[in-house]
């Protein structure tokens, strides 16, 4: 199913007028196919009060910076990508919803906090820190670079449900060894 910009919208309408709850939208086009254009993001976020932000994991900075610069003031852009977290905080993301701070929440939420004060040189330091696991987490899908990073610690034994698999041994170790880099 890959339901145009229009269906998009009508399927966020429906859960905005059915949910008494805030509703954060999440686009994740690798995962579902299809992306939601930054036109409907704002489309939605200025005709529904209780849809109040995005979890935004389209991968294009340049879609992302059009969602900021045009939505409503109270709608919050949230980064999908931990890899680009940095740059969109400085174009006015809020924040991240993270994978990797599954295994480093106090550093990677300090590298937030320190974008979101203006501090980017101390923040930006972080980034780099995180930029090559990062990407190792991915090589082989979410969340069996997560879960092969988390078991590497010693936090998880390394197992998914089918029809997921864990990381094969190449990227496993690749994993750790830049986790002992790391650690």
């Amino acid at each position: 199913n890959k339901p145009s910009q229009e269906g998009l919208y009508q399927h966020f309408k429906a859960i905005a007028g059915a949910s008494p709850l805030p509703v954060v939208m999440y686009n994740v086009p690798g995962r579902t196919s299809v992306n939601m254009k930054a036109e409907t993001t704002v489309r939605l976020a200025k005709d529904f009060p209780n849809i109040i932000g995005i979890k935004e994991a389209c991968g294009s900075l340049e879609q992302i910076d059009e969602i900021i610069k045009n939505k409503p003031a109270d709608f919050m852009v949230i980064s999908g990508d931990d890899g680009i977290t940095f740059p969109l905080i400085t174009l006015g993301a809020v924040g991240v919803i993270s994978v990797i701070g599954n295994a480093f929440p106090r550093e990677f939420s300090r590298m937030v906090r320190l974008a979101l004060d203006g501090d980017y040189n101390s923040a930006r330091t972080i980034h780099y820190r995180f930029t090559e696991l990062i990407e190792l987490l991915f090589v082989e899908g979410n969340p069996a670079g997560v879960k092969s990073m988390l078991a590497v610690m010693g936090f998880i034994e390394n197992k998914l449900r089918l029809p997921l698999v864990p990381n094969t041994i190449m990227t496993y170790e690749k994993i750790r060894h830049v986790l002992n880099q790391l650690i």
